[in-house]
């Protein structure tokens, strides 16, 4: 689905809730006949959607969902320290960005599950999304404001790492199960939120039980928690359920070599791996921290690996080997285009082919053998099986937490 097709249908949806409004407000509002002069009166005029700014003039973006930490007395004190409150308030340009990047995924994701449908190519579903984050965003500059990863958009036992190349053909089905993990940046400052989405209702059990976990994983974490105990807390939530396919009852399993992470600038990946099960990682969170509590579930067995498929996801690395030889011109042009583009932001082929890049896999290949570049592949659990995701971010603030990704969905 093009730009354009997006902020049109952006429009559309937008002129469809005023409508809704003005039915509320008036009671009730009959249909007025063609060619008359009052009804067209009536008719309010369609206000155009140019970003998020046309929602929030003001540029200040709304907070997520506040918890208070837990466990040691100093924690407990935490929200009441008015220095600590006060040093917060001065990172407030910082949270402020989170926010705004936030407040754009809760409306991207309410207008992908309006729009996307049974039938849809994977491209045009993860268009639907990308392009609605860019409008969104308003502006061009990808390093200014964006896509903080590629959408992906993976289905039944693949858990991660898939988004459509360009060419593939892959059409989306009423019985799939879909990850929908996508990321927004604002000045480097990534929201890392993803859900399931599925048409069929049989798997609701399934999806309740992923998101009963994720959300025990964020009650869990806090300054000073170990990272084993998030993981403990997210695996006894987790592993108390079973769901029924088909007539077949499954026991469901944490995907224990998937886990959360912390987030830095410009970096969906910090360095921290924050698990589902309990690992025995006595690692403590910390003060300021940016996290992703992210929990994958499955029928399988609980256990992902790559078993084939393309390569679509890549990141430029952000510690490269210090001497890293690039024999060929091409691939020395592509790495400009990803440091212009993108900087260590993860991005797709199909992101390469919308700058107008091509022939370039060799060029690509070459900067992942030299370690310039990391690919991250599809990853899959047993064949036949399902796996579901629930993700949200969390800023460690110095008083409480903050869910800056909740929203009225999950």
């Amino acid at each position: 689905m093009s730009e354009q097709a997006v902020e049109k249908k952006l429009k559309q949806l937008d002129l469809e809730e005023n409508k809704a409004e003005e039915v509320k407000e008036a009671g009730a509002v009959a249909n007025p006949k063609e060619g008359d002069a009052d009804g067209e009166k009536k008719k309010k005029k369609k206000k155009e959607v140019k970003g998020i700014s046309t929602f929030y003039p003001e540029k200040i973006y709304p907070e997520g969902e506040w918890q208070d930490y837990t466990g040691s007395e100093e924690n407990l004190k935490r929200s009441t320290d008015e220095e600590k409150r006060y040093n917060d308030l001065k990172e407030n340009n910082k949270w402020n960005d989170f926010r705004k990047a936030a407040e754009i995924h809760r409306r991207v994701r309410k207008y992908a599950r309006k729009h996307i449908q049974p039938g849809m190519t994977m491209i045009e579903v993860c268009e639907t999304i990308e392009n609605a984050v860019r409008t969104f965003c308003e502006t061009k500059q990808s390093l200014k404001a964006g896509m903080g990863f590629p959408c992906g958009v993976s289905l039944n036992n693949c858990a991660a790492h898939y988004t459509p190349n360009g060419g593939d053909k892959t059409v989306l089905d009423y019985n799939d199960v879909m990850k929908c993990d996508f990321g927004v940046h604002v000045n480097g400052c990534i929201v890392d939120c993803a859900f399931t989405h599925t048409f069929n209702p049989r798997y609701d059990p399934f999806l309740e039980a992923v998101k009963e976990a994720t959300n025990a994983g964020i009650s869990a974490c806090g300054i000073d928690v170990r990272l084993t105990d998030i993981g403990e807390a997210v695996e006894e939530v987790m592993e108390s359920h079973e769901v029924e396919l088909d007539g077949i009852t499954h026991a469901v399993k944490c995907i224990r070599n998937l886990n959360g992470h912390n987030i830095l600038p410009y970096r969906i990946h910090g360095g921290i791996s924050i698990p589902i099960v309990k690992n025995g990682d006595n690692t403590k969170l910390e003060e300021g921290q940016t996290i992703a509590i992210e929990t994958f579930g499955s029928t399988g067995k609980g256990y992902v690996d790559y078993t084939g498929g393309e390569v679509s996801h890549y990141m430029k690395n952000a510690n490269p080997p210090p001497r890293a030889a690039i024999r060929l011109s091409r691939a020395k042009h592509l790495l400009r285009t990803i440091d212009r583009n993108f900087g260590t932001i993860p991005f797709c082929r199909r992101y390469l082919d919308r700058l107008g890049e091509d022939k370039y896999l060799l060029a690509l290949r070459q900067l992942v053998k030299v370690g310039l570049v990391t690919e991250h592949p599809p990853l899959f659990d047993a064949k036949g099986s399902y796996s579901a995701q629930f993700e949200h971010t969390i800023l460690l603030h110095s008083t409480r937490k903050e869910v800056v990704s909740r929203g009225d969905d999950y």
